[in-house]
């Protein structure tokens, strides 16, 4: 193997694929990146048995082959090259690959090949979605999947796309999360998966320069997104997504429509003082709220803003992170907050997004 390219086309590639490594597996082949040419371009592929990422680029081959490199130390050192041309040459009597750029020269030993799976590939008739349309519902969801991998099945977004819908759905149990995003032309068939909402976040990443479509293939276990010479394939999320639309209560106490900005505000400034799991208080009066957090020990903040409240006056503690989350996923000048009592659910709403967030019981 061996060909030529300008360091930094192989610098952006190579830190997409990089992004695929595995830093955890015993299989030492996981932590590289599988180089892959031939006579139409080069290909890297990296993988951590859970995501997959398979890149393209031009290069100048002049011998086809593939060998597999430390994934992370091959991007230092193309960091590092002086010059703008790089050249990689497969020397298989050394077991190495020897990389220059310019007067620097470096010899990097590579890593077995048997030991490289092979990715999933994309299905002949993918389901083509708007780049744009799809980005943007992941960026307002994704942040309410768990994180806790003791309950896997939350630790992904529901995806279903159907004629002119697409709908992105996650919660943690703490907080749900729901975008239903019209699409302007139809869609050529219909898709429902639960994609960890890691995968969704690389996709993001590299969908920003792939085209106006991304190219979705449900496969029986796996999802394969293609996008601009990218292509990244998925496990599913195992075990069933919960019935969301079940927890959503069918009417509420209070419907107030407030300034987004203005309440994000406030609360970002408070919840400052909303230190060592502290809740964030909102307690509503009529014609307002005030938004106060207090830490022993640390400090204590309130400030009021007017909304059209009106009836008995209460209070309700929410975590401040998700709240705020909440607030910022909203998007919008101005939002409708949505309240029964404080020990049952808040819904932040705005337009076709809504947000549930479970409160927080108060010490009185």
């Amino acid at each position: 193997m061996k060909f030529s390219i300008s360091k930094d086309v192989l610098l952006a590639k190579l830190g997409i694929a990089v992004r695929g490594v595995s830093t955890r597996s015993a299989i030492q082949t996981l932590s590289g990146v599988l180089i892959r040419a031939g006579s139409g371009g080069v290909q890297l592929q990296a993988t951590d048995m859970e995501l997959g990422l398979r890149v393209d680029l031009e290069a100048a081959t002049e011998r086809e082959g593939t060998v597999v490199l430390p994934g992370r130390l091959l991007l230092d050192v193309v960091r590092s090259l002086p010059k703008d041309q790089v050249t990689l040459e497969h020397r298989a009597g050394d077991g190495d690959v020897e990389v220059v750029a310019g007067s620097a020269k470096f010899h990097l030993r590579t890593l077995p090949p048997e030991d490289f799976p092979n990715l999933p590939e994309a299905g002949s008739e993918p389901l083509r979605v708007p780049t744009q349309a799809f980005v943007e519902t992941i960026n307002r969801v994704a942040r309410a999947a768990s994180r806790d991998e003791t309950r896997p099945h939350l630790t992904g977004v529901l995806v279903s796309a159907n004629e002119r819908e697409l709908r992105m759905v996650a919660t943690d149990s703490y907080r749900l999360s729901v975008k239903e995003t019209e699409l302007a032309e139809p869609l050529a068939g219909s898709l429902e998966v639960n994609v960890p909402a890691r995968t969704l976040q690389e996709l993001t990443r590299v969908a920003g320069e792939g085209g106006d479509e991304i190219e979705v293939t449900a496969l029986e276990n796996q999802v394969v997104f293609s996008a601009g010479g990218v292509v990244l394939s998925s496990r599913l999320v195992e075990g069933r997504f919960p019935n969301y639309r079940q927890l959503l209560p069918e009417s509420f106490e209070h419907e107030l429509a407030v300034s987004g900005p203005e309440l994000l505000d406030v609360v970002r400034r408070i919840s400052l003082l909303a230190q060592k799991n502290a809740p964030l208080r909102l307690r509503f009066e009529d014609g307002g709220v005030e938004i106060s957090a207090q830490t022993p020990d640390v400090g204590e903040a309130s400030e009021s803003i007017p909304i059209p409240f009106k009836g008995e006056p209460f209070e309700i503690g929410f975590n401040p992170e998700f709240f705020r989350e909440g607030l910022e996923s909203a998007e919008s000048d101005e939002i409708t907050l949505k309240l029964i009592s404080p020990l049952r659910p808040g819904l932040i709403q705005s337009g076709d997004f809504t947000y549930l967030v479970m409160p927080i019981r108060l010490n009185v």
